[in-house]
């Protein structure tokens, strides 16, 4: 392989490109690879009980001895949280800046690893030197803090990756994207730009953070009672912004939810986050301060059924619950498919006597990503000879690829690749390779990978039409029925108010052995397979179900 990949530089994404999370690509020359980014997916709504989504690393594992390191572009789940069941496999160093890599740091720790592995703190504007790639970390914008983009300068030409990115000239932090260095780079000629595709749909720029800030401050003016802001936890300046706004109206800020705690700590800890000790109270001693001087800064801002907000919607929150007069802001956009749960949610808060805000009626929310227009300025500043959209569904990518050639792209020289397609570059060329072995790792509590497409078939199954059960027990000297059969349901029907059908079922099945063992079938899986054959069939021509049928034969 070695020689066939000689002088060439191999882009191989293996997540991220088609799907919304799940980030992951790696780059390759000669016996050297270097990975930027190791995210995971949250599970959509066929896939039943699974916790999370991480990306297949068998290309990195079948080349473990070439990765030399992960290099992060900052701390979201979707570019960090696959990284303690990967560095299990590959334990090589990992770069990131500061935030990043505290935010790293806290998820190693929680699955006992940190003492194991190599965190490198990298400074914006610094570079990390491998035997064959460079990989400068430069600042961009976006909706959490130390967000960079990766040049990446490799023996055929330098590679620039944006990761999630904005342009906003007024950050909170006051650390704006660095255009100037993209610029620089645009006229040192750049081979490969790889650019975030999420928000290439959307006309014009993205709104300043700070415009959610003023809005924050002007609503609160009017809260009467407590203010409860669901947020996302990583969303770092917007709850700089929240705890601003509650300071100004004299509100102490209390934190609920695990990650919100976990993230705001660990932000305060290391200085990204500013709020005196004496201005944070814990959620037990809320009561002990007027309605009007307190702020909840809270998770569940996507409707999560086990999220903090939700919890206390419902009246399941063991120490918070609404009371008449509380204002909750929604502080967040629907992820695509959660639309339906925070509507819901939304409903159960004003029945309980809350008045809710959300974007619909106020600007409370804006994206972290660049719209078209920034996205223009990217292509416009780095000028690159290739381009490869990345981050975002088959659309988004469509749609960036088509934004590039708008800009006088060759559109031979616009790459839209799927998960695990190789794009090989030299200094002069670019082209589709063969693809790897890529897909999705699915966690289910402890389980990693032990869950595949079998088990969620029999989950979807089970969740439709249930389980029924049919025991019975037979003598193995004379071959007979000493017991049963009897039929347990689950998820099927009542019953107790199912009483025929259950008692015909049990006639059916009792045929069935009765036919098998005056044939003198003594082979219990063809004993199994028939009660499923007779049984599914006169179910079916019942209830329109078909149920899983688990026989279970005891001989005596």
């Amino acid at each position: 392989m070695a020689v066939k990949n000689k002088n060439k530089v191999r882009v191989i994404p293996l997540g991220g490109l088609g799907e919304i999370g799940k980030n992951i690509t790696a780059i390759e020359y000669d016996d050297e690879i270097i990975v930027i980014d190791c995210g995971l997916a949250f599970p959509d709504a066929e896939m039943y009980g699974v916790d999370l989504v991480i990306p297949d690393i068998t290309y990195l594992l079948n080349n473990k001895e070439k990765v030399k390191g992960f290099f992060l572009t900052h701390g979201h789940e979707d570019h960090i949280g696959a990284l303690p069941y990967v560095l299990k496999e590959i334990n090589v160093p990992v770069y990131g800046a500061r935030l990043t890599l505290g935010l790293v740091k806290s998820k190693l720790e929680e699955h006992n690893m940190l003492s194991n592995c190599t965190l490198n703190e990298v400074k914006l504007g610094e570079e990390v030197k491998t035997e064959r790639f460079k990989v400068e970390f430069i600042r961009t914008c976006h909706s959490i803090s130390d967000a960079c983009a990766l040049a990446i300068r490799t023996p055929e030409g330098v590679i620039v990756h944006t990761g999630d990115f904005k342009i906003d000239y007024t950050p909170i932090d006051g650390k704006v994207i660095n255009l100037q260095r993209f610029a620089k780079l645009g006229n040192q000629r750049v081979l490969l730009l790889m650019a975030d595709s999420t928000n290439v749909e959307r006309p014009g720029y993205t709104v300043s953070e700070r415009v959610i800030g003023e809005n924050l401050t002007k609503i609160f003016s009017h809260a009467k009672g407590r203010v409860i802001v669901a947020s996302f936890a990583s969303n770092i300046n917007r709850i700089q912004q929240i705890i601003n706004s509650s300071l100004f109206y004299g509100r102490k800020v209390a934190f609920s939810g695990r990650s919100m705690e976990k993230i705001s700590t660990i932000a305060m800890e290391l200085g990204y986050m500013e709020l005196p000790k004496d201005q944070l109270i814990s959620v037990d001693d809320i009561d002990k301060y007027p309605s009007d001087k307190v702020t909840i800064i809270t998770t569940g801002s996507q409707g999560e059924p086990m999220a903090a907000l939700s919890r206390i919607a419902y009246s399941n929150h063991k120490k918070i619950s609404i009371a008449k007069g509380d204002l909750i802001i929604i502080s967040a956009s629907p992820i695509p498919g959660n639309e339906k749960l925070i509507s819901k949610l939304i409903d159960e808060l004003f029945k309980k006597g809350a008045e809710v805000i959300y974007n619909a009626l106020e600007e409370v929310h804006v994206s972290g990503h660049a719209c078209q227009e920034e996205l223009k300025l990217m292509h416009t500043l780095i000028k690159p000879k290739f381009f490869m959209p990345v981050h975002g569904e088959y659309r988004h990518l469509r749609r960036h690829s088509l934004l590039a050639e708008d800009l006088g792209m060759d559109s031979k020289n616009i790459f839209v690749l799927e998960t695990g397609q190789v794009l090989e570059l030299t200094r002069n060329s670019a082209k589709k390779a063969a693809k790897v072995t890529c897909g999705g790792v699915m966690i289910d509590g402890l389980g990693i990978g032990d869950v595949g497409n079998i088990v969620l078939r029999d989950r979807k199954h089970l969740s439709q039409d249930g389980i029924l059960t049919v025991v019975v027990t037979i003598d193995k000297a004379s071959f007979t029925i000493l017991s049963g059969p009897d039929i347990i349901t689950r998820g099927f029907v009542y019953m107790k108010e199912s009483g025929d059908l259950i008692s015909a079922a049990r006639e059916v099945v009792k045929v069935e052995i009765d036919k098998c063992l005056e044939s003198k079938v003594k082979d219990w899986f063809t004993i199994k397979s028939n009660i499923r054959y007779s049984l599914g069939g006169f179910l079916y021509n019942k209830t329109r179900r078909r149920p899983i049928i688990l026989p279970v034969i005891m001989e005596i």
